[in-house]
């Protein structure tokens, strides 16, 4: 057996497991292919890069991804610990600063000793094109080479390189490796037009209106505590919007690409094809907003979220898209407040790997077909960054134990943790992409009806549960 272990990838699940597995005291090399090779939407040539929106989702104890984080941060992880040193003003939610995380990443994984940075990128096959996946013909795999006699963790990420995603349609027995998503454009905060634009959280103006609306008025158009822009449209300007988006140019998808976009991440043009009104029940609702101008509530709302800690980029929430730069430009800036705005990055879609874990994996996220091989990350269609984060702690911790001979960890399915491992393990024929969420926790032994008060009794016996396992494994 190696003395060292393999981490294939320097994302956010690849970090957090060689972080895991370091802290034990055992050697990790750690892969990376940047700054060599960089996939379609990466750029930054740290590690821990985060491409799409620069939000973690709430921070709230009621909240699933909340949740989540509380029992990451009782386990020590890495990157929840350094977002919440790079966090930006997001109201409840933890949203990063994008440079400033990665770098902290980088600089946290690179002074450890027990870890080796290797730049370079997993793969023997020479592969031109995804396409050119084919299960039955043999090739040299480094990955079954790097797992002979040592164990591994492939946390590729989303974006995996075609190579080697030949190597793991190998490996896996899988021919489908893949499915699409979008990021939204990021804009300047000094090109929004805010004698338009005005500074609020959902609910909180109509909660604090004042009888004088002239006081109100002048109160809410300078306040600038709130975390969220936001742009009010009457219904002219929202129907025109609508029919410009429905009909912009989209980037061409390739035929296997059409039927592979994960609901969770729609780009929003074709949101906006579902029905006119679409948009205004999903992320442009006016619900718990009062537009200053008018005193009444918008007939819809383009919400901005601070996306550095500097708060001079702003992302547009729920905006990922697939248009044609050209296109996002022309459409996007006929929201009012954005007539004159400045892209500091366009939106873009992309391919998204994962496998079928449900028939792949225990829930250690071991594949079951070769202990020496673990998986991490979106790859194992665990679907947003803390999950992402979460896979890697758990692969990690197991890949620790593995390797110092000790019996492996399974979460309880009470905890947040528990529970997408056990999605994952869970043989499903519809296996797809899960983000934490309540509905995958185990019931209450008693029927709570108020949503509030079942979510907190569901997060404390998931907290309390997870505190008396560590002190059993402490003992």
């Amino acid at each position: 057996m190696k003395d060292y272990i393999t981490v294939i990838g320097g994302g956010l699940a690849g970090c957090e497991a060689a972080y895991q597995i370091a802290k034990r005291g055992i050697k990790v090399k750690l892969y990376e292919m940047k700054p060599k090779n960089f996939s379609a939407a990466h750029s930054n040539p740290n590690l821990a890069e985060i491409v799409c929106s620069n939000s973690l989702k709430s921070n709230l104890h009621t909240n699933a991804c909340g949740l989540l984080k509380g029992e990451l941060r009782l386990l020590d992880s890495l990157l929840i610990r350094i977002a919440d040193e790079t966090a930006v003003p997001a109201g409840q939610a933890l949203a990063v600063d994008r440079e400033k995380f990665a770098k902290r990443v980088t600089e946290e994984i690179k002074k450890m000793e027990n870890i080796e940075v290797i730049y370079q990128e997993v793969g023997n096959n020479t592969v031109n094109n995804i396409d050119d996946i084919l299960v039955d013909e043999k090739i040299c795999s480094e990955l079954e080479e790097m797992a002979k006699d040592g164990i591994v963790v492939v946390a590729t990420g989303p974006l995996t390189s075609d190579k080697l995603s030949k190597e793991i349609a190998q490996v896996t027995g899988q021919d489908k490796l893949y499915f699409y998503d979008a990021a939204a454009p990021i804009l300047e905060k000094e090109s929004i037009d805010m004698n338009i634009a005005f500074w609020g959280e959902r609910y909180e103006q109509e909660r604090e209106k004042e009888e004088d609306i002239e006081t109100w008025q002048k109160r809410i158009g300078t306040q600038k505590e709130a975390s969220y822009i936001n742009l009010p449209m009457n219904q002219e300007e929202y129907e025109a919007f609508w029919t410009a988006l429905v009909n912009a140019e989209i980037v061409t998808l390739h035929e296997f690409e059409k039927k592979e976009i994960f609901e969770g991440c729609m780009p929003i043009e074709v949101m906006a094809k579902r029905g006119k009104d679409t948009l205004r029940f999903g992320p442009l609702k006016p619900v718990g907003f009062t537009d200053p101008r008018t005193g009444r509530r918008p007939y819809a709302i383009v919400q901005l979220r601070q996306d550095n800690s500097e708060g001079n980029l702003f992302n547009m929430v729920g905006f990922q898209t697939n248009l044609k730069f050209g296109e996002q430009q022309r459409v996007f800036s006929m929201i009012p407040g954005l007539q004159n705005v400045e892209f500091v990055k366009y939106g873009v879609m992309h391919r998204n790997t994962y496998i079928n874990s449900s028939k792949l994996l225990d829930s250690t996220y071991r594949l079951k077909s070769d202990t020496n091989i673990y998986f991490a990350g979106q790859l194992t269609g665990v679907e947003g960054y803390v999950e992402s984060i979460t896979s890697g702690l758990v692969a990690g911790i197991n890949v620790a134990r593995q390797y110092l001979g000790k019996e492996k960890i399974v979460f309880p399915e009470v905890t947040m943790i528990g529970a997408l491992s056990s999605y994952i393990a869970t043989e499903n024929k519809n296996f797809q992409p899960m983000n934490a969420n309540f509905g995958i926790l185990p019931s209450l032994d008693e029927k709570v009806k108020d949503k509030k008060i079942r979510y907190t009794k569901l997060a404390d016996r998931a907290l309390d549960n997870l505190k008396e396992m560590l002190r059993e494994y402490d003992k």
